[in-house]
């Protein structure tokens, strides 16, 4: 008798944790971590060097940075039924505005060859991300006050975002010599890329936000029903802007790392196509486009997927224009299986099951 209640039990926990939001997710990025161990037994190994850490995971978690960034400010948006394509130009627009701010100067001192920043570096970075502000903000007021929809609102500035970037560069390639800020992209922080550090600080202040006030419910409540909403005494417009401005700064500090990283702005491919990945991550993990509903984690998970299947993609040799066809794959895959009539299926299959029980 306790070995049948125990089996049962067990049952149950796992039929639970397969329910889980999170157990997809988790089950695709171990599947491909396992997948890249299959081709490079070398993959899970991390060696520290001068106090720094490396390895094929350090490199994923350090390069999936700036996605995680944008997919993080993109949560919030789609889980009011809202979507922002114009992140990757928002993107290109910041890394231009740091790059022509800090540029570079060459100096000769003592006989040594040494940059200086056109500003003071703290300038640049809160100019920055204040551009990456402004653009939410623009979208924001587009969708919440002038009740544009929402992909209409941002592909305006997606379009238009790309001529502001080239327009800062001259069309150009800006080089960045300053060398305090490439700490951003590629500086380290006990043994760790700084890029996970400030990954991990939005995060925990949006989980913060989320968990411990009640903007999590009012933007629950705002995917659910706008009008009933406003009706309950929730701001929907403003809190719609907010998350719209609170997605362009998060693109904003994306466009720091990335400038930071490669040491350059390119207004026409900086960012590009960012806004797809941001999409795809945010709804595989477990966040619905029809809003109402969002995870965090799961958004952190997604990107981290999304980085897996690109450095999976390289490390086996398919070629790069194929890492395209594989994210339409998973993009169209992830919508089917959240449309109603999937989901009406999986119901109707689950009730039959349970029915024959």
């Amino acid at each position: 008798m306790n070995q049948t209640s125990n089996t049962g039990g067990m049952r149950a926990r796992g039929a639970a944790l397969a329910r889980h939001p999170l157990f997809l997710p988790l089950l695709a990025l171990v599947a491909l971590l396992l997948l890249n161990r299959a081709f490079n037994p070398h993959f899970f190994q991390i060696v520290n060097q001068d106090g720094h850490w490396f390895g094929s995971l350090i490199d994923i978690l350090n390069r999936a940075s700036p996605l995680a960034l944008v997919a993080l400010g993109m949560t919030p948006v789609i889980a009011t039924r809202g979507v922002d394509v114009s992140v990757g130009a928002v993107v290109a627009i910041s890394a231009a505005t740091a790059a022509v701010l800090i540029g570079g100067q060459m100096h000769i001192v003592n006989g040594v060859e040494t940059y200086a920043s056109n500003v003071p570096m703290s300038v640049a970075i809160l100019a920055a991300l204040g551009v990456g502000l402004l653009c939410g903000l623009w979208n924001g007021t587009l969708v919440a006050w002038v009740g544009m929809q929402p992909i209409i609102a941002t592909l305006i500035l997606m379009v238009a975002g790309r001529g502001i970037a080239q327009l800062l560069t001259a069309g150009q390639i800006v080089t960045i010599y300053y060398q305090p800020y490439f700490y951003l992209g590629a500086g380290y922080l006990f043994g760790l890329p700084f890029a996970v550090y400030l990954v991990a600080a939005v995060l925990g202040l949006l989980w913060w936000l989320m968990k411990h006030t009640a903007l999590g419910l009012f933007i629950t409540a705002i995917g659910i029903n706008p009008v009933a909403s406003g009706f309950a005494g929730i701001k929907a417009r403003t809190i719609t802007l907010c998350v719209y401005a609170f997605c362009g700064l998060s693109a904003g500090l994306a466009g720091l790392l990335i400038s930071s990283n490669v040491k350059s702005a390119d207004g026409n491919n900086a960012g590009l196509l960012m806004e797809l990945d941001a999409i795809l991550a945010v709804t595989l993990g477990g966040t619905s486009l029809g809003g109402g509903h969002f995870s965090l984690i799961g958004t952190l998970i997604g990107a981290l997927i999304i980085q897996t299947l690109t450095y999976t993609t390289y490390s086996i040799g398919v070629p790069p224009e194929a890492n395209l066809v594989v994210k339409a794959i998973v993009v169209f895959v992830v919508c089917v299986t959240q449309s109603d009539v999937v989901k009406k299926l999986v119901i109707r299959e689950r009730m039959t099951l349970e029915g024959g029980r």
